[in-house]
C-alpha cells in the first residue's frame, strides 16, 4: 500500500499461543457435498480460463465470523490482532513516524474525488482502529455482535480458525460453496438480475461512488449476518458485506496450471500491481463493492489482499474437513 497507509508487519507473533481445536465455536456449519463444477469466470483477466475443478465434502460456516465470535477467542486466548500491535520505525523508513502507532485502514468517503484510479482518496490509515474500534478509537462493538468481524489480518483469521478446529477455504472450496454446488454460468452467484423485485439480495454500494451511498440496500457500512437471504444450500453474505480471507496464495496467472483436483492455490504470490507484496486471495466482495469501481462480488471474481494490512471490509469464515 503506499506510504500514508503503512503495510503492517507481523512483529509480534502471538499465533504460537494458540492450541489447535481448543475453542467452542457454536456457529452452524453446512456440509458442502463434493463433486465437480466449472471454476473461474471469463469477465475478469485473473479469473480465466474457466476450468473444471473437483471438490471433496468439506463443512463451511453458514456466515461470516461475528464481532462475538471473534471476542469470545480473543477472551479464551489473549490474541493480539495485527492490527493492534506496535510498528518498528526501522521498517518504515518513509513513513511518518507519527503514522507508526497501532491502526488500520478505513473507508473514509470524501465530499469529490479526482477520477477513480487513486484509492488513496478513500482509504485512510486511522491510529487506534481495529476489530474492537471497527471505524476508530472512539467507537465500539456493543450492540454489533452479530456484525462481521473486521480488520483482519490473514494470520488473524487463521488463528482463529486453529483456535476453533478449523481452517481457511481454499478459494475453490469457496466459490464451490458460493455457487451452491452448481456450474450455472450466472451473472450473479444468487442469478442474472441484481434485483429481486426491487429488492437487493446482498450488502453493496448504491449510488455514486465513493462519495454518495444511497443506502437503498438498507446499509452505510457492514451489516449483520443473516441480514440478506441465504443461498440454496443455506450460506449467507457469499456476495458483499465483508471480503473473506481464502488459504491460496494470489497468482493474476493461476488458473492456467491449476490442478484439477482441490486445488490449493499457487506455492508462492506475485501480484505485478504491487511485486513486493505477498497477498492471499479474498473472495466474496464487500459492502464497497459497485458496477463503477468493484465488480468483484460478482459470480468466479477474485479480490486479493496483503497479509499484513487490514481494513474495515475485510473479514473471514472458517471450514472444515469430514
Amino acid at each position: 500500500m503506499a506510504t500514508n497507509i503503512p503495510s503492517r508487519f507481523s512483529n509480534l507473533d502471538t499465533t504460537h499461543h494458540i492450541v489447535e481445536g481448543a475453542g467452542i465455536d457454536q456457529v452452524k456449519m453446512v456440509k458442502v457435498t463434493g463433486g465437480y463444477f466449472m471454476m473461474g469466470s471469463d469477465q475478469f483477466v485473473d479469473a480465466k480460463p474457466v476450468h473444471e475443478v473437483k471438490i471433496n465434502d468439506f463443512l463451511i460456516d453458514e456466515h461470516e465470523v461475528t464481532n462475538g465470535q471473534f471476542e469470545a477467542f480473543v477472551k479464551a486466548t489473549g490474541y493480539v490482532t495485527v492490527a493492534e500491535r506496535p510498528l518498528d520505525p526501522k521498517e518504515f523508513p518513509d513513513v511518518d513516524p507519527a503514522m507508526l502507532k497501532p491502526g488500520s485502514a478505513i473507508f473514509s468517503p470524501p465530499k469529490e474525488v479526482q477520477g477513480l484510479t487513486n484509492h488513496l482518496q478513500w482509504w485512510s490509515y486511522v491510529v487506534g482502529a481495529n476489530w474492537k474500534h471497527p471505524e476508530g478509537p472512539n467507537t465500539n462493538i456493543k450492540g454489533k455482535e452479530d456484525f462481521p468481524v473486521v480488520h483482519i489480518a490473514y494470520q488473524d483469521a487463521e488463528a482463529y480458525a486453529k483456535w476453533a478446529g478449523k481452517r481457511l477455504p481454499t478459494e475453490a472450496e469457496w466459490e464451490y460453496a458460493a455457487r451452491a454446488r452448481t456450474s450455472n454460468p450466472m451473472t450473479y452467484y444468487w442469478g442474472n438480475e441484481l434485483l429481486d423485485n426491487d429488492r437487493y439480495l446482498a450488502n453493496i454500494f448504491q449510488g455514486q461512488f465513493p462519495v454518495l451511498n444511497t443506502k437503498l440496500d438498507g446499509y452505510i457500512g457492514t451489516s449483520p449476518v443473516k441480514a440478506f437471504p441465504a443461498n440454496s444450500i443455506g450460506l449467507y453474505d457469499m456476495e458483499g458485506n465483508v471480503w473473506e480471507w481464502c488459504a491460496d496464495f494470489y497468482r493474476p496467472d493461476y488458473y492456467a496450471k491449476s490442478t484439477a483436483d482441490n486445488p490449493k492455490g499457487p506455492t508462492d504470490a506475485y501480484d505485478p500491481d504491487e511485486p513486493g507484496a505477498v497477498k492471499r486471495v479474498q473472495r466474496g466482495g464487500s459492502f464497497l463493492c459497485n458496477d463503477q469501481y468493484c465488480e468483484r462480488y460478482k459470480a468466479g471474481s477474485r479480490g486479493k489482499g496483503e497479509i499484513n494490512s487490514p481494513t474495515n471490509n475485510v473479514g473471514f469464515r472458517c471450514v472444515k474437513d469430514i
